[in-house]
């Protein structure tokens, strides 16, 4: 009875604490572009990626396994307070949502992560948007919503320890690991 009530008691705090977020969620998670498309407008993102040369190495995404993902870039790293999608790792997006694409039953987790400054729930929510913004990144270049799950470990999981620029960069990031 007693491990009853500490469980609901818990439950109670974890939907207060919820409810009393100060982090204004949208439901779009922006991508930065510089080709001035449109998501969503097909003529326009066709001659976009016509015109455009791409930094994305080929992928061989006939194996069918693991270890045809298992070269890919994994990391897209991100601004202090931010969860844009910066042009400089358009490349890892690419690269996983063409694997995706080309293998409908292959999943993708996102993990956001954060650097360890601000609150816990604030990081959360944030390390989140990142995993959201990466996710609709590869949505819009065609993996498939139920392909992809979105999740945060806020500042729980660092990359790199320590108080300086260099660690909070590193861990600042979302990571794209692919599941069976």
């Amino acid at each position: 009875m007693k491990s009853t009530h500490r469980y609901l008691l818990t439950l109670l705090a974890a939907a207060s604490l919820a409810a009393c977020s100060s982090v204004k969620l949208d439901d779009q998670a922006p991508v930065e572009t510089r080709t001035g498309v449109v998501p969503g407008n097909q003529n326009a993102a066709r001659d976009a990626a016509a015109s455009s040369q791409t930094r994305v190495a080929p992928v061989d995404a006939t194996a069918g396994d693991l270890a045809a993902m298992s070269n890919l870039p994994r990391i897209v790293y991100f601004d202090y307070d931010s969860y844009i999608v910066k042009d400089e790792f358009r490349p890892v997006v690419e690269a996983n949502a063409k694997v995706l694409v080309s293998n409908p039953k292959r999943h993708m987790a996102v993990q956001g992560h954060t650097d360890d400054r601000g609150s816990s729930e604030y990081n959360l929510a944030l390390g989140q948007r990142r995993a959201e913004a990466v996710v609709k990144s590869l949505t819009l270049l065609g993996a498939q919503p139920g392909q992809l799950e979105a999740t945060s470990f806020g500042k729980e999981r660092p990359a790199m320890q320590g108080e300086n620029e260099e660690a909070w960069a590193k861990n600042r990031r979302a990571e794209l690991l692919a599941s069976q």
